[in-house]
């Protein structure tokens, strides 16, 4: 049932009351300096936000509310300064049987402490302790229809419940825990997913987790219907436009899209997204490793005598040609840029060396001279692809 999973990020959004700012005061406000902190973390100012908080912490004329934002906004700057421990033990002062914890605990401390739990149990009952407050949240939002920030607010509750669902797949689903080892495990996780979709049929990080639950449990079609899912179709919209919303997300969520689907099969959606991963970053070391793991799959498949779409009138030395030229840049970025992923670089080395036993050399220089490969036609042309 084993799959590596996309290692769930450190940080997220901190949630605050709307704050207002006194003015006409020699000492600032608790709340103006609670927002200055707030906007000092979203610019990534992780320093002096945290002198803004502290300020906050040592004041006696704060509200209990104030002071636990105060907490949990330290917390966030903790974690992305490298204080782990500390940001930890901070969380834990926001939950009871902590004396000054608020009642109820806001949820997100509980996300903040599962995704820093070494035991897979903690984690999961953490998660879970989340979405019963988000539940809960939810529950109490105002009857439809609702209008303005308050169905933001709604949406952000839901997506946060998604995400803890989410969170609680990849602990079942990590090879380094146990549980990815029980005879419940594959059953569970469809249980999660289900009900993380329920709330949101067309969440895409629900949609790509379910992706990649259908591939550990070696069911590829289900896997790729699952990504199909996102973006939802609308009538009588034409493909292109679809394609062009999949070019919105983010950098992280197209790479990710794009190894699914090679993992399903499907190589030509795969480099199509790839395609656009690259033209909006040429530096991206995942980005040219799975463009060139990509066609290297593709070449496989036309030696074999297979078809895939848009490598018509192209043998398979020269589809492998392309996949080399991808792979040399994807290894000149991981060194260039001291790139950490070592298991990523062994595997490009490896398909490297096969292209070297297969007789594959790399294009001729002057090949790509108008422009590093610039030059390449957009792969949904049907007709004709330029593969350098």
């Amino acid at each position: 049932m084993g799959r590596t999973r996309t290692k769930a990020k450190k940080s997220a959004p901190v949630v605050t009351n709307s704050l207002q700012s006194t003015s006409n005061s020699a000492t600032p406000a608790i709340s103006a300096l609670l927002e200055k902190a707030q906007d000092l973390i979203i610019q990534y100012d992780f320093p002096l936000a945290h002198k803004f908080i502290e300020r906050v912490l040592a004041r006696d004329d704060g509200s209990l509310n104030e002071k636990n934002q105060a907490k949990e906004m330290m917390g966030v700057v903790l974690l992305e300064t490298g204080e782990v421990d500390k940001a930890r033990e901070l969380f834990l002062t926001l939950l009871p049987p902590h004396p000054m914890a608020p009642i109820p605990p806001p949820p997100s401390a509980h996300l903040y402490l599962a995704q820093l739990s070494d035991d897979p149990h903690t984690a999961l009952n953490h998660y879970q302790a989340a979405i019963d407050i988000l539940q809960t949240q939810l529950k109490g939002k105002a009857p439809s229809p609702i209008q303005g920030d308050e169905r933001e607010g709604e949406d952000e509750v839901k997506s946060n419940i998604v995400r803890a669902y989410i969170g609680m797949v990849e602990i079942w689903m990590d090879p380094e825990y146990d549980l990815c080892f029980d005879p419940a495990a594959s059953s569970t996780c469809d249980t999660l997913l289900a009900t993380a979709l329920q709330i949101d049929p067309h969440n895409l990080e629900a949609l790509q987790s379910l992706a990649s639950v259908r591939l550990s449990q070696e069911k590829p079609e289900e896997a790729l219907a699952a990504l199909r899912t996102f973006p939802p179709s609308l009538p009588n919209t034409p493909p292109a436009s679809n394609q062009a919303l999949v070019a919105t997300l983010p950098l992280q969520a197209r790479l990710v899209r794009a190894k699914l689907l090679l993992e399903c099969g499907a190589h030509h959606d795969a480099l199509e997204v790839l395609e656009g991963v690259l033209a909006s970053d040429d530096t991206s070391v995942e980005g040219w490793y799975l463009m060139g793991w990509g066609w290297w799959l593709v070449a496989e498949r036309r030696k074999e005598g297979g078809e895939v779409d848009g490598s018509e009138g192209f043998t398979w030395e020269d589809i492998a040609r392309d996949s080399r030229d991808c792979l040399e840049t994807c290894r000149t970025l991981h060194q260039s840029q001291s790139d950490p992923d070592t298991p990523l670089f062994e595997h490009v080395q490896e398909l490297l060396g096969t292209l070297d036993a297969l007789g594959i050399l790399p294009s001729p220089v002057e090949d790509d001279e108008e422009g590093n490969g610039d030059g390449w036609e957009d792969l949904s042309d049907d007709d004709d692809v330029e593969m350098s």
